[in-house]
């Protein structure tokens, strides 16, 4: 998160602008605001495949403010993988309106069914304009370990981070220590964890077909899935999970779809599923979410 915040800071001042394709990390957008940037959206739609709009598209949201393309690949919250087509668009704009491209590849690894990820640092003709941005809290599974890292060819980047990294004081030591471990670790490690996401990936998506009137489609990374319910307010049906509805003294909590986009409006029937937990937990979660539909007030019933 805090390379983020550096990267976001060091590409722009005050008042400039980051394209960010929707939906995405919510927490983009208060980092922006931290480094007093406005996010400027370009949305990509469930309806196809939450890949990248035409060139043309994003080209148009390109101003004399705009100072960086920001993309996150597997991506949170859709688990789109940026296709070599994609990548080599979003090169060609930054290199002819003369940006910034950063990547959040904090997801790199957890890919599925041949999907082939990409880090910004090996697009050709970058050069000094990429940005990678990763941590070791997703593929070692220590969320509350805040070690992370921006790399860079640009000099001026590098410089600039330094300096925001000397203000900030007090490293994690611990957790430094252990990431130095945990990153010499066997490569079956990951292939172990990816091949666990694959299994709740395909779990929950077994069970979403068997309710009605859902859509979605299955992730090729990450370990989200952006899921379109038949439902008039999904804000209002998950806070209506927790607060009203029960089976068995239990209830399912999602993320509400809506706080992922910029645009408002957007995401209004969609919710953002984790598939963060074991798969026998995952299908009773499914089965409390079908039941939940057959009883809510506010389905759409003709969806």
């Amino acid at each position: 998160s805090e390379a983020i915040v550096f990267a976001l800071t060091l590409v722009g001042d005050p008042g400039d602008e980051v394209i960010v394709p929707e939906p995405f990390y919510t927490n983009y957008a208060g980092f922006a605001v931290q480094a007093g940037l406005v996010v400027v959206p370009v949305t990509c739609r469930l309806t196809e495949g939450f890949r990248l709009p035409a060139a043309m598209e994003i080209e148009s949201r390109i101003t004399n403010r705009t100072r960086a393309l920001l993309v996150c690949s597997p991506c949170n919250p859709t688990g789109h993988v940026l296709t070599a087509t994609e990548w080599d668009e979003l090169r060609d704009l930054a290199i002819r309106h003369d940006l910034f491209l950063l990547s959040d590849e904090v997801y790199r690894e957890f890919v599925y069914d041949g999907a082939k990820p990409t880090s910004v640092l090996a697009i050709r003709g970058l050069g000094d304009r990429a940005v990678m941005l990763d941590s070791i809290s997703k593929r070692y599974s220590v969320c509350g370990a805040r070690v992370g890292c921006l790399v860079t060819r640009n000099r001026e980047v590098l410089d600039g981070a330094l300096r925001l990294g000397q203000a900030r004081l007090c490293p994690p030591t611990m957790e430094q220590m252990a990431a130095m471990k945990a990153i010499h670790a066997s490569p079956s490690y990951l292939e172990g964890v990816v091949d666990e996401y694959r299994r709740r990936r395909d779990a929950i998506f077994e069970e979403l077909e068997s309710i009605p009137g859902t859509r979605a489609l299955k992730p090729e990374g990450a370990f989200y899935a952006m899921v379109r319910l038949p439902v008039d307010d999904a804000d209002h049906f998950c806070r209506w999970l927790l607060s009203d509805f029960s089976m068995e003294g239990e209830t399912v909590m999602l993320a509400p779809g809506g706080g992922f986009y910029a645009t408002p409006g957007l995401g209004r029937d969609e919710v953002r599923i984790a598939y963060v937990l074991n798969v026998p937990t995952l299908r009773k979660s499914m089965g409390l979410l079908r039941r939940a539909l057959e009883v809510y007030p506010r389905r759409e019933t003709t969806a």
